[in-house]
């Protein structure tokens, strides 16, 4: 297959994956076409392929639990034997087969209200920029700020797929058990880097004027020309036009800025040890983002790429595990099916991915959960026009979705580690599976069919199945920015004047000292 070593950086960043088949992540600027002679709405299941072996079927079927509904609220007694599947899992990774559907955003949501409410679980952590989950979770806590702005000013370029009505939605229903919880409060974060935003750097700049002033002109001399200007888009633009040398100086100069706070002396008290620890971790933060763009992307051989994404997924699972220990919560962590899985079947693309890295920091304690769907829509970008548009797709012959799809209509979940031996055999068998990131393309010139598959039970422990999908609602985004030249980002189009707005959340009293909680 070919293998494309030029792609797009703040497309790399937000999963820009455009595979159809494949048990690791494929090449970011990779889009593949539907089947040689399939239209992308054509819908395929009951062939035989998928009823013959009856055994499979009646293995599937006994350990499958159908789900009432993907939608949030309602009666949640059909949750509980997904809560049985998750059992003393610490963090949950819920993974998604596309970055634009809106089933794998509602259920994620209603997965999220059942584990908060009868497993304790406590933090939401998102595929996107600590400095953006910051933001988030100042709002989700305190109240401040206006969701709808938050969303479009921060789910800009390559991270535009978080924009919609349903992850609103779950923000405001967070808002509103925190108003009703205040001193029991569930939390958002960020694990991923692809943008700093001026709320980190103002993390760390506010601790060092209160707790190291003898830092203070040092570290905002390093931070001078590090500081957004413009927008996400903007800053994602414009980091990668800068030459390579200035972009490893960058990521040297945030380094020194971890290093210096690290090696100060921690004042006592439990107050000030927490505050200190949170500073360093926002300067890592910000120290990450200069790092992923200090890659040798056009390196010939592809080792420069190989080596972001191994940092990548290893550095999210890192924030993650730093937040789990730091905070103590149980967490829900969101993100492609690619991300969130065990396995990569192109490890001479991606030789690790964050739920490998997961479960060798937190072992049993994290469980992975994937996504698939047997027809529907979804959003996403294609490569050739530059156009984000929708598309519909349905199980291909010989695909793990024809086969689940003869489950019937109704969504499912499935513990993969507990199936019937027949069943058993035919998870741990690769084929074809959807999973499809931010860009897609019905135009076959340049794309080449996938020869890589998925062995469900090796992927993941738990898997939902949706039969029916339909794309995510899109809200209103931010004004469009050029891509920087020779890096492929993810463009933005003209706003959605008739998408839905975002009402204002539940107020209450602001949330005790930020410097003690992040």
């Amino acid at each position: 297959m070919k293998r494309l070593h030029a792609p797009l950086l703040a497309a790399l960043l937000a999963g820009l994956t455009a595979s159809a088949a494949t048990a690791g992540p494929a090449l970011p600027d990779r889009a593949v076409p539907p089947a040689a002679g399939q239209s992308a709405g054509a819908f395929r299941s009951g062939s035989p392929h998928a009823s013959s072996d009856r055994a499979v079927l009646d293995g599937l079927r006994h350990a499958a639990r159908p789900l009432r509904t993907t939608e949030p609220g309602g009666n949640p007694a059909d949750l509980r034997p997904l809560g049985r599947m998750i059992g003393d899992a610490e963090v949950v990774g819920f993974g998604e087969a596309t970055h634009s559907t809106h089933e794998f955003f509602t259920v994620k949501d209603r997965t999220l209200r059942h584990l908060v409410t009868e497993k304790g679980f406590r933090t939401f952590a998102l595929e996107t920029s600590w400095s953006t989950g910051l933001r988030l979770d100042t709002y989700v806590r305190t109240g401040r700020g206006d969701l709808a702005q938050i969303l479009r000013e921060e789910f800009q370029g390559s991270y535009w797929a978080w924009n919609t009505a349903e992850f609103a939605e779950m923000y405001r229903w967070i808002r509103a058990w925190n108003v009703r919880h205040p001193h029991d409060p569930v939390r958002v974060m960020g694990d991923d880097f692809g943008h700093a935003g001026p709320e980190v750097f103002d993390r760390v700049s506010d601790y060092v004027e209160r707790h190291r002033p003898g830092l203070a002109g040092r570290i905002e001399e390093i931070y001078a020309d590090l500081r957004p200007t413009g927008s996400a888009a903007e800053f994602m633009a414009e980091v990668v036009r800068r030459p390579p040398a200035e972009r490893r100086a960058d990521a040297a100069r945030a380094a020194e800025a971890v290093r210096l706070l690290a090696e100060r002396p921690v004042a006592s008290g439990r107050r000030a040890g927490e505050a200190y620890d949170w500073a360093v971790q926002h300067a890592r933060a910000v120290e990450q983002t200069f790092r992923i763009y200090s890659f040798d992307f056009e390196d010939p051989s592809g080792d420069g790429m190989r080596a972001s994404m191994e940092y990548r997924d290893a550095t999210m699972a890192a924030n993650v595990d730093w937040w789990h220990r730091q905070t103590g919560d149980k967490m829900l962590v969101s993100a492609h099916n690619l991300h969130l899985a065990y396995v990569t079947s192109e490890p001479q693309n991606y030789p690790r991915v964050q739920g490998s890295f997961l479960r060798e920091r937190l072992g049993k304690d994290y469980v992975s959960i994937g996504t698939t769907f047997g027809r529907g829509s979804f959003n996403a970008v294609d490569p050739g026009t530059g156009k984000r548009q929708v598309f519909t797709l349905g199980a291909r012959p010989g695909s793990n979705e024809e086969m689940l799809n003869e489950l019937g209509g109704r969504p499912l979940a499935l513990d993969l580690r507990h199936t019937p031996p027949a069943a058993r055999a035919w998870l741990a068998l690769p084929r074809f599976t959807w999973s499809i990131g931010a860009a897609y393309s019905t135009t076959p010139g340049g794309y080449e069919e996938p020869d890589d598959e998925i062995a469900l039970s090796r992927w993941h422990d738990i898997l939902v199945h949706i039969p029916e999908v339909r794309a995510a609602e899109l809200l209103p985004s931010a004004p469009s920015v050029p891509s920087a030249p020779s890096v492929a980002t993810a463009p933005t189009e003209p706003s959605a004047s008739s998408a839905p707005s975002v009402p204002a959340a539940p107020s209450a009293p602001s949330a005790t000292s930020e410097d003690a909680s992040g």
